[in-house]
């Protein structure tokens, strides 16, 4: 059932659908295939990839205005093949044990093709769990901002409440956002389930939109 809950600026939002019966009987099967996936089909065409890439930049000169998007682009395949395997594997990203949660959510706003500003209220160490569900929330959501809400700007609000951490994001685009679509929203839902919090929507046509994760702490 949808839940409604009025947010501090009185915008209304309401709870994504989730189911945690899918999450029991999906998740092993799930969390297999896409390792067979990334051994058999993705890691081959990434290193494929590179290695063309690798090959290409050898024919270009170093003074030629391509030399340093070849450069660029080189990095970017290895850096993607790294990231896969952490995701597989429910590794924490490395930014988040370098940076926390904060730094590595600035470095997520800082690759964002839309403007994002970020606000932080942590005053604490929080727990592994919730900084890692928070800050793949955070990802998939400026993705969304980037590829379907036609935003000028973001914004990432997160709060430790005391009790847990809201993660709030909010865009000034066209809203509209709708979980049946396809738009990743179901599927952060569960992995939000899975850590026993809750995501809610709030996206009328012409915006805002705002997404809003409340993640408590383990036990």
């Amino acid at each position: 059932m949808a839940r409604w809950l009025l947010s501090s600026d009185g915008t209304a939002l309401s709870e994504v659908t989730r189911s945690r019966a899918r999450l029991v009987d999906t998740y092993e099967a799930e969390r297999r295939r896409i390792e067979r996936d990334l051994h058999d089909a993705a890691q081959p065409r990434l290193t494929n990839l590179g290695l063309q890439i690798g090959l290409a930049r050898l024919d270009v000169p170093d003074d030629s205005p391509a030399a340093r998007p070849l450069d660029a682009a080189h990095e970017q395949a290895k850096g993607l093949m790294v990231l896969l395997r952490q995701i597989v594997r429910g590794i924490r990203p490395q930014s988040l044990v370098d940076l926390g949660l904060a730094g590595a959510v600035r470095e997520l706003a800082d690759e964002s093709p839309v403007p994002v500003e970020v606000r932080a209220e942590l005053p604490r160490p929080l727990p592994e769990a919730a900084e890692t569900t928070a800050y793949f929330v955070v990802s998939e959501a400026l993705g969304n901002v980037a590829r379907h809400a036609a935003a000028t700007r973001a914004e990432v609000q997160l709060t430790d409440t005391g009790t847990g951490l809201t993660v709030e994001v909010t865009d000034d685009g066209r809203g509209d956002a709708d979980p049946a679509r396809g738009s990743g929203l179901t599927g952060l839902a569960d992995r939000v389930a899975a850590a026993d919090g809750r995501l809610l929507l709030s996206s009328p046509p012409g915006g805002p939109t705002v997404l809003r994760v409340e993640l408590p702490w383990s036990a």
